[in-house]
């Protein structure tokens, strides 16, 4: 009997230790959290109380905590590194699942402290969120550039879900898993957009620093710029209207519903969008271009008249008709959209960038055509001629890109393109001083 005994005060003895390691490390975590700068040694004991709490936490808050701590690690390392920290750097410190767990922390701590009535961290996850989001967006612009738009895709919604009023992030987690042919994910991420109306319409603010000479970025609100600016840090401001995302957002619901053998759920779609939004003409457009993938070209022609008698002079619209004829390569009529858009706007970039692009389609033939000559006399006279059709048409994309340039010098997509027409070209001196600039 007694020894029956000692065995229970023995088991209630060592839960009782476990308990009190578990407070141990959750007192140590939290003086580490609490440094405005830890340092390398502190983010190695973080890291060993994390794996020591994680397996014995009981209590709900403990569980709560213990899974709040983990969650901020990766946190938790950018500061130890400093406000100077590199891309690079963040590449390695965050993953698709560390940024699924600190949105599953942060979240479930959000929810414990509402449920409670005790803002312990609180206001300090808020602030986190807003302090490095820039960061995991940023880490998700660099999957999307290494053509992960899968990965890129979660990792941006999990940026959405720690905040949900930033139907932006959800936008473009839709667009990414569209362009992964994830077209189940990507439909219910749009229609989640659909259902609240989403435009995504609004103005972004620009200014150039006047020491470095780059234009900035400053949002969608012009205050910071407008302040920048008058410290006389900042010139040239200007801005840029965001366009309707409705039209692509539908269209993408009706391309998705067309893929699976619905259009005539793709239509009512579209026509149901047109309803909510009678004014908007990037529906216009995108209906236009689900009839002309169709193949019912009267229903295009209409629709495109349609769009044209509401607004003949709303370059954004003639723009977007361009880009229905470039995708149904209908290349004189997307050129004469574009030379429309630049007589009613000489500083409208994209409309260089899409005649520059088709003008470079007609590159692949004469590439193919040239690979296919022999060596004969007769070949290779041939081979000339078509070469000389070649430079020709690069000399044609020149003052376009160039052009560009002027207007977005900082854009390195276009100094790539244009470095590579200027040494098709044998341009020497030129792509020399553009990949000084690179």
């Amino acid at each position: 009997m007694n020894k029956v005994k000692q065995i229970i005060i023995t088991g209630t003895l060592l839960v009782s230790v476990a308990t009190f390691a578990q407070k141990d490390e959750l007192k140590a975590l939290k003086k580490i959290y609490a440094k405005e700068i830890p340092t390398g040694a502190d983010i190695v004991d973080y890291k060993a109380n994390v794996s020591k709490l994680e397996p014995i936490a009981t209590e709900e808050a403990d569980k709560v905590y213990a899974g709040f701590y983990k969650a901020m690690l990766p946190i938790m390392e950018m500061i130890a590194i400093g406000p100077n920290i590199t891309p690079v750097q963040i590449m390695k410190l965050v993953n698709q699942k560390s940024i699924s767990d600190l949105e599953k922390g942060l979240n479930a701590t959000l929810d414990y402290e509402k449920k409670t009535g005790k803002k312990v961290y609180t206001d300090d996850i808020l602030e986190t969120i807003t302090s490095y989001k820039p960061q995991l967006i940023g880490y998700a612009d660099a999957l999307g550039q290494e053509r992960k738009f899968k990965e890129a895709s979660e990792v941006l919604y999990s940026i959405y879900l720690m905040d949900k009023k930033d139907l932006e992030m959800l936008y473009y987690t839709a667009s990414y898993a569209f362009n992964a042919q994830d077209f189940d994910t990507a439909l219910k991420y749009y229609q989640q957009l659909k259902a609240v109306n989403y435009s995504g319409e609004g103005i972004m603010y620009y200014a150039t620093d006047k020491a470095s000479k780059k234009e900035e970025y400053f949002g969608t609100t012009p205050a910071q710029r407008d302040l920048m600016v008058k410290t006389g840090q900042f010139e040239k401001p200007r801005s840029e209207k965001i366009p309707s995302k409705r039209g692509e957002i539908y269209k993408n619901i009706a391309l998705i519903l067309v893929d699976k053998g619905q259009t005539e759920e793709a239509k009512t779609a579209l026509a149901d969008a047109r309803k909510l939004n009678p004014d908007d003409t990037s529906l216009i457009v995108t209906e236009a271009d689900i009839y002309y993938k169709l193949k019912d070209m009267e229903s295009y022609k209409r629709l495109v008249n349609e769009a044209l008698q509401k607004n003949p002079n709303d370059k954004d619209l003639i723009f977007n008709l361009g880009v229905v004829a470039s995708n149904a390569d209908n290349i004189p009529e997307a050129e004469a959209y574009y030379k429309k858009v630049l007589e009613l706007d000489p500083n409208y970039v994209n409309a260089y960038l899409n005649l520059a692009e088709l003008t470079l389609r007609a590159d692949d033939k004469f590439v193919n055509d040239m690979n296919k000559l022999g060596t004969s006399d007769k070949e290779i006279k041939q081979y000339d001629v078509i070469k000389l059709q070649r430079d020709n048409n690069f000399k044609k994309v020149v003052p376009l890109l160039e052009k560009a340039l002027e207007l977005k010098p900082d854009d390195a997509v276009i100094k790539k393109s244009l470095n590579s027409v200027y040494n098709a070209l044998d341009m020497k001196e030129k792509a020399k001083t553009l990949k000084a600039k690179m």
